[in-house]
């Protein structure tokens, strides 16, 4: 599937390996250095869901083209390896860490061990008090649910239904995720199971299972990322149940077909690659104390079977 103004791509490559994952890109570009010469900034990235990746390439590619050196590293939905992972950025005398958080409660801890270091960090998804960061570029979570339960309120069109769950890990992106999308729902739209699935495919799919046993007359499930989204989509027609409607999170080229031939209802894009460019240039911009915005935000838009072919990029790897 091609978009008019551009090839959309995706990348099927993930992260390997477990535990602390740390690795140094001396990267080359053909764009010169400013005055202040080329900056070195870590990465600690969250996981290895489609996101995760595509955002690693993102922030790769964007380094690459500001001529930045990069070291990365991937706590693996893990508290505990998140600040190793900081405290071993802060041993590499990294410039600035950008981090994908697994957890806001864990924040603090990875915050207090940067700050005593000098070494000043910048949020990507969420963020913080900002006098605590050096900046942020949020996904309006809240807003992105609640897009999704717009679109389940005016489908429903006033009738009682029955709406399920299946959410990420909780304690950071997905709790506000689905916070968002379960205000944003109308009174006649009942939220009757909420379950985490780790923002595992495996997982979701065993939740789907579960949720549609107990709730045979389920009307909708929202799905906190595209890829449990297909596993839940599997398992819900397995169970028979192919009328349940899906909403969904991410924008990939994967959903836009599942929106095209009704395997998907919805889905809300906020580009990985949007985030990743962003992450980088105002992390530059901040330190060399450009004009650039503490706080800024990856747009965020509703996409359906009618505006799929104009969707925008959500990852930026030539590979397939």
């Amino acid at each position: 599937m091609s978009l008019p103004a551009h090839p959309r791509r995706r990348l099927a490559a993930s992260l390997a390996g477990t535990g602390l994952l740390l690795s140094g890109c001396g990267l080359e570009s053909s764009a010169a250095p400013s005055d202040a010469g080329p900056v070195t900034i870590g990465f600690v990235n969250g996981g290895n869901t489609e996101f995760h990746t595509c955002l690693r390439e993102s922030i790769k590619d964007t380094a690459e083209s500001n001529f930045a050196k990069l070291v990365t590293a991937d706590s693996h939905q893990n508290a505990a390896t998140e600040l190793a992972n900081i405290k071993a950025m802060i041993a590499r005398h990294v410039d600035a860490i950008i981090v994908q958080t697994v957890s806001t409660d864990a924040l603090k801890s990875d915050i207090a061990k940067a700050r005593a270091a000098h070494i000043p960090i910048f949020l990507t998804s969420v963020s913080v008090e900002p006098s605590d960061i050096l900046g942020a570029v949020v996904v309006d979570l809240k807003a992105v649910g609640k897009l999704d339960a717009g679109w389940i309120g005016e489908a429903a069109a006033g009738r009682a239904v029955q709406v399920g769950v299946i959410a990420g890990a909780p304690g950071a992106a997905s709790d506000l995720l689905v916070g968002g999308f379960i205000k944003g729902l109308p009174t006649n739209a009942k939220v009757v199971a909420n379950v985490p699935a780790m923002f595992d495919a495996t997982k979701a799919a065993s939740v789907a299972e579960t949720m549609i046993r107990d709730h045979p007359d389920l009307d909708y499930a929202f799905v906190a990322n595209e890829e449990m989204a297909f596993a839940a989509r599997k398992a819900f027609d397995a169970a028979g149940a192919r009328g349940v409607k899906i909403v969904t999170v991410n924008g990939t080229d994967e959903a836009l077909a599942a929106l095209k031939d009704g395997r998907f209802a919805a889905t809300v894009s906020n580009s990985a690659k949007d985030t990743g460019d962003l992450a980088v240039t105002n992390t530059i911009g901040l330190l060399r104390e450009e004009k650039v915005r503490k706080i800024a935000t990856t747009p965020a838009r509703l996409i359906t079977k009618t505006n799929a072919d104009t969707a925008p990029l959500y990852c930026p790897s030539d590979n397939v």
